[in-house]
């Protein structure tokens, strides 16, 4: 079985800055981390290997630092690593994202599985994975809690609606993408973090990737057109006194107010 790992890098910080020229995250100087719902793919990836035998490449776009990241894959157990990186692929929106990925996916050829986590900490839409999955024309599902069953045809998986579980049979190859409840993610050893660091990366620039070349800022249709941070609320007025007191003085205040 041959299964393809989507991972991003992401900051580890609540307190980003955004460029206000493009829209873009500025990412120079963040701590960053592995997106955290891109541990659950890599470890069910990793688990379908040790029990259906294969191999598990993972793959990340963005800048050289996205190196980490595959490391840590590697680390974890997937057999070989491709990094996309390209001044051409800077500034990229979920479509030219998406794009990219399926440029490389398209490079590497045959394949039965896609695996994403189901969105990114710092973007938070949940779109490269079924953008992914349209541009190589393959089944998809999405918010994927459980594989239930694989064969060499077909993947049977539980996946979360609002209110109720919905079991998918679909044909490979195809593309899931994963929530938590999939797994609980393994931590590295000591000896693989070791034999991670010898192992090569490749790395993939744009005059690598075959197509219209719908890369980066450029071939983005999503446009940020400004950037503010909210003004912050006035300081509002405490209550004091007993419970029926407090009570009191509210009802009195939105009558004041013309509220009731």
């Amino acid at each position: 079985m041959k299964i393809i790992v989507c991972i991003k890098l992401v900051p580890a910080v609540t307190n980003v800055k955004i460029n206000p020229e493009t829209g873009t995250l500025i990412r120079d100087g963040l701590e960053s981390e592995v997106n955290p719902f891109d541990r659950y793919a890599i470890e069910e990836a990793i688990r379908l290997k040790e029990k259906h035998g294969g191999q598990v490449i993972v793959i990340s776009m963005g800048p050289q630092q996205a190196e980490y990241a595959l490391r840590e894959a590697l680390a974890l157990g997937c057999d070989e690593a491709i990094l996309l990186t390209d001044k051409k692929f800077a500034g990229a929106d979920t479509l030219a994202t998406s794009y990219t990925l399926s440029a490389a996916i398209k490079k590497i050829k045959t394949f039965d599985l896609i695996i994403c986590g189901h969105k990114t900490t710092d973007g938070d839409t949940g779109q490269v994975g079924p953008g992914l999955a349209e541009w190589l024309n393959i089944p998809h599902v999405s918010y994927v809690r459980k594989i239930l069953q694989v064969t060499d045809d077909i993947i049977i998986v539980e996946r979360s609606m609002d209110n109720f579980y919905e079991e998918i049979e679909t044909p490979q190859p195809c593309l899931i993408t994963v929530t938590k409840e999939i797994n609980v993610p393994r931590l590295p050893s000591f000896r693989r973090k070791i034999q991670a660091r010898k192992m090569s990366i490749r790395i993939w620039s744009s005059e690598d990737l075959d197509g219209e070349g719908l890369f980066g800022l450029e071939n983005s249709p999503t446009r940020v057109l400004k950037v503010f941070h909210p003004q912050p609320r006035s300081g509002g007025e405490m209550i004091h006194g007993t419970p029926k007191r407090q009570v009191e003085q509210l009802i009195n205040k939105l009558k004041d107010r013309k509220i009731l």
